[in-house]
């Protein structure tokens, strides 16, 4: 990554767009601080106040990783995305917690991400709002390594709107009905959408300069179909976690739970 201090990108500037993102997201994501809250509680409970390392995939602008990081003051983050401007919001705006945050450029797509991690074991996977990317083949594939990395009795929580099917078409339409009025409050009330915030993004030089290598890196990724929670559930099964289910939900937006 370019040095912090020559291309004037201060962890100021990250904080700034790391707030915006926030914003903007819980634009999105209604009641986005009660699933993050989930996941901190899970965390704390599970973890205690020892030492541990949580890993947190597609980690965007860091945050996930900065809550965890002020809930659990003995733990460390290994913070990985393969978007090269949020990548460096993410390492300006967690300079705070020093060395406890550790951000990594790394493609979930790729069959060897885990290997190239630097990281044998972690206590803790987690992930927010990023997953859905991944094809079904790619998110199996991912929570398998994912479940390789994790110490017995390590725990995983991915936090995504997992869309009801048609099977369920009343739940669909309510769960559609709520996020469109979360969006047009949200959006009321000031919040980018989310082109305007990577638009803001770009207006700062040092990421600006990052805009070229970000459209190369996504230019083939075309958005996939969504994968319900009784895949992803499936899915953690077959990668070899013992014990599966949620956390929380509100509508069609859930938090997964895994235990290795």
């Amino acid at each position: 990554m370019t040095d912090l201090m020559t291309d004037q990108f201060t962890p100021a500037d990250a904080r700034r767009l790391l707030d915006l993102w926030d914003t903007q997201q819980a634009a999105y994501v209604a009641h986005r601080e009660n699933r993050f809250q989930a996941m901190r509680d899970v965390l704390r409970l599970h973890l205690g106040d020892r030492p541990a390392t949580v890993l947190d995939l597609a980690c965007g602008p860091g945050a996930l990783t900065d809550r965890v990081l002020t809930e659990l003051p003995a733990a460390r983050c290994v913070a990985v995305d393969y978007d090269p401007m949020l990548l460096r919001i993410a390492t300006a705006a967690l300079a705070d917690h020093g060395d406890r945050a550790d951000v990594r450029d790394l493609d979930l797509v790729a069959d060897d991400w885990a290997d190239r991690l630097g990281v044998d074991t972690v206590d803790a996977v987690v992930s927010s709002t990023a997953l859905h990317w991944l094809s079904p083949a790619q998110l199996l594939a991912v929570y398998t390594a994912a479940a390789r990395l994790l110490r017995p009795g390590g725990i995983l929580l991915n936090a995504d709107h997992l869309r009801f099917g048609p099977e369920q078409p009343t739940l669909a339409t309510l769960a559609r009905q709520h996020d469109e009025q979360t969006q047009q409050a949200g959006f009321a009330a000031g919040a980018l959408r989310y082109d305007a915030w990577h638009a803001e993004a770009a207006r700062t030089p040092a990421l600006a300069a990052l805009t070229d290598e970000r459209q190369r890196r996504f230019v083939d990724r075309p958005q996939q179909p969504d994968s319900p929670l009784q895949f992803h559930l499936a899915a953690l099964r077959t990668a070899g976690f013992a014990e599966v289910g949620t956390i929380w939900q509100y509508l069609d937006d859930y938090v997964v739970f895994a235990h290795r």
